[in-house]
């Protein structure tokens, strides 16, 4: 259960770092720390659930990893090609 909790969260944490990548320069430091700065939570989450370092955990986890990181890429580029919003950097915006 705590897995499953765990990589839910992973997933809906790296939503807005997906979309934040999906709308920076590939390779600048923008697009790298996208995808690097949620991965310090992503090992607190690991140690507060109580998860170790269980071979189990890490297909689950980096799995969950890479789908928030798509579906916020994804999310991105679908209000890009709608046009209704303006698309920025920030997804709370």
């Amino acid at each position: 259960m705590e897995l499953l909790l765990a990589s839910l969260f992973v997933l809906l944490l790296n939503i807005p770092f997906g979309y934040w990548r999906a709308n920076t320069e590939k390779f600048s430091l923008q697009w790298i720390l996208s995808i690097h700065v949620p991965v310090p939570v992503v090992v607190a989450v690991r140690i507060f659930c109580g998860l170790g370092w269980h071979f189990i955990t890490f297909p689950a986890l980096i799995g969950a990893f890479f789908a928030g990181q798509f579906l916020g890429g994804g999310l991105h580029s679908r209000l890009l090609l709608d046009g209704r919003l303006r698309v920025t950097s920030c997804l709370i915006h």
